[in-house]
């Protein structure tokens, strides 16, 4: 009908059947994201690897590809914040493309926590190290995310080496991607406002944000069922 190439959407008045719709939910049945034990978990269980920083920051809710897009010069050690304003992402898997983020909102300064700051220090630390080691074979590729040799990670490889350690670490196998998601619902879960959320996701509109990336589990309620307590009325142990 855009085409102009039919006057009548002949599908128009289709009614898939219930039970059809049901079936192919259960298919596309998304994996739920990290809960707060499982992200504490790896991060316990990552701190002596060497990619330690950069998995913290896609714990912080970044994107894979502006995880691997990051540039020193978009590291603010001393007023401890990044800008998110590049990317790095692959065509097919086989091509990276770097390109600018992916809408004017997820152009923006974040504040970095505590422990990032400090990873991230010590991450810089370790590649000068490293650079002072190789010397002219050092290649100097000015991007946070990379190898020994200086050489920039794809998002192919550091996907790869999360997926290991979560195998060595016993975890749920989840996607890197669906890190942002467990941040985002653990910020909205402890009372974050939600212009704030939505800039932090680098978000346009808040309602994205939480249609999207805030999916809390049964734990999550787990405050509404001890609020409901209060219309029960009656009294704590009594019969």
């Amino acid at each position: 009908m855009t085409r102009r190439l039919l006057t009548v959407n002949v599908a128009q008045h289709v009614t898939i059947p219930r039970r059809a719709r049901k079936e192919d939910r259960k298919k596309k049945q998304e994996v739920k994201p990290w809960n707060v034990q499982e992200v504490q978990m790896f991060i316990h269980g990552v701190r002596t690897e060497r990619l330690y920083a950069p998995l913290l920051l896609s714990l912080m809710g970044l994107r894979p590809a502006e995880v691997c897009g990051l540039r020193w010069e978009d590291v603010d050690l001393g007023n401890a914040t990044i800008t998110i304003a590049n990317t790095r992402t692959m065509m097919g898997n086989r091509y990276v493309v770097e390109k600018d983020t992916k809408s004017m909102a997820g152009e923006r300064d974040l504040p970095l926590p505590g422990p990032v700051l400090m990873a991230l220090r010590m991450f810089k630390t370790l590649q000068a190290k490293e650079r002072l080691v190789l010397g002219e074979a050092y290649s100097d590729s000015g991007y946070v995310v990379v190898h020994e040799t200086g050489e920039a990670f794809t998002i192919k490889q550091l996907r790869r080496r999360a997926y290991r350690l979560m195998e060595v670490l016993g975890l749920r196998r989840v996607r890197l991607y669906d890190a942002r998601a467990s941040c985002l619902t653990f910020l909205a879960n402890n009372g974050v406002p939600d212009h704030i959320l939505a800039r932090w996701a680098g978000h346009t509109n808040v309602k994205t944000t939480k249609k999207w990336y805030v999916k809390p589990d049964v734990e999550d309620l787990r405050e509404a069922a001890t609020t409901w307590d209060g219309l029960h009325g009656e009294a704590e142990g009594r019969a």
